[in-house]
């Protein structure tokens, strides 16, 4: 009986070990917009600082940036942004949560493969359904995913004013790089 408690006991102790090794994050993922014309002045920002969970043991992933880490090469752009586009003050963070479809952690290799990721982007207090092909290979202890997908501000009641309508593109692409590691 004394043994038992022992191996229960020690099954208990490793459980937690199990089941957090099946999940990968980061606090340093880069984002990326890109809502330029030609012709006028480039519409871009990054952001640096996403954080990112992947279970790698179902392919559920979330992703959490706040939006007033965009960082624009013009600070008045990055002023217009937060306060009269993306409302920063109002609605702070932009979150993703989708699945990424027929993960297996132990067949990935450092080169690249094509995965489908699905699932609900909200920002600016709308939620819309994403999907996308990404891409995601292993290095080391990482996990690389990246990709990219368009949405149109108006999907997410985001104005765009009349006065500055031509020099924002209708669709903005959103990039992503994550490095996500055990």
């Amino acid at each position: 009986m004394k043994r038992l408690k022992y191996i229960v006991l020690l099954l208990l102790m490793l459980c937690p070990l199990v089941f957090y090794g099946q999940k990968y994050n980061t606090r340093a993922g880069v984002l990326k917009f890109e809502a330029s014309v030609a012709s006028f002045e480039e519409v871009a920002a990054e952001n640096k600082s996403a954080s990112a969970i992947l279970d790698a043991s179902n392919g559920e992933i979330a992703v959490l940036a706040l939006m007033n880490g965009f960082r624009f090469k013009v600070a008045l752009m990055e002023e217009h942004f937060n306060e009269n586009y993306a409302e920063t003050s109002k609605y702070p963070k932009a979150t993703f949560k989708g699945k990424v479809e027929g993960l297996d952690v132990a067949k990935l290799t450092s080169e690249p493969q094509a995965f489908n990721i699905t699932g609900d982007l909200t920002m600016h207090g709308k939620t819309k359904k994403i999907t996308d092909t990404a891409k995601i290979s292993k290095s080391g202890n990482n996990i690389i995913i990246t990709g990219g997908f368009q949405v149109k501000p108006a999907d997410f009641d985001i104005e765009v004013p009349k006065m500055v309508s031509k020099k924002v593109a209708e669709k903005v692409t959103i990039t992503y790089n994550l490095s996500l590691t055990k």
